[in-house]
């Protein structure tokens, strides 16, 4: 890629990893719900809702690659497989565990978010459009999320604790690949 700028480059990894990224949360929220239905049948209707929201979140930076022409980050498969066994688990573990994988992996990736808009600021717009887009409604599931679960026992904060350091993993393989 000579004669890019290198900062572009970067925004376009990036692009790659949170299509991976948000390819992963559509499918943790499909195996939540496929098993909330005999946990926690009330919150089917908010997984709903966050799932269509992180479909559309999948499609912003689909779009993004596409117009920049470029491949699925290689750990797009591998986001797919982990996040619905990680919802299907969780959803089978109840409603705190939901919350709990909800709460953690939203926690992740909102600083990785942020870290990003700084990162790649005013070198590549698109790649801003598209990341400040998303991170409202992400805030919003960790929010929610966060409520449903505000007085977190030992077992939920050791859920917490394992899926954000495996979501911290997933993106850092997700940079290499």
């Amino acid at each position: 890629m000579s004669g890019v700028p290198s900062s572009v480059v970067e925004a376009g990894r990036i692009i790659k990893v949170n299509h991976a990224g948000e390819h992963g949360a559509v499918k943790i929220y499909a195996g939540q719900i496929a098993t909330a239905r005999l946990r926690a049948r009330g919150l089917l209707p908010q997984l709903a809702e966050f799932k269509a929201h992180e479909e559309r979140h999948r499609s912003i930076f689909d779009k993004e690659l596409t117009r920049r022409g470029l491949p699925r980050c290689r750990s797009y498969w591998l986001c797919g497989a982990g996040g619905y066994v990680l919802g299907f688990v969780t959803g089978l573990m109840g409603a705190r565990s939901i919350a709990a994988a909800t709460v953690a992996v939203e926690r992740v990736v909102l600083r990785h978010l942020r870290q990003q808009l700084l990162q790649i600021g005013f070198a590549d717009p698109e790649a801003t459009a598209a990341i400040s887009s998303i991170v409202g409604e992400e805030q919003l599931h960790h929010d929610q999320s966060a409520n449903d679960l505000r007085h977190a026992g030992m077992i939920d904060r050791v859920i917490g604790s394992v899926i954000s350091a495996a979501t911290e993993s997933v993106i850092w393989i997700g940079t290499r690949a």
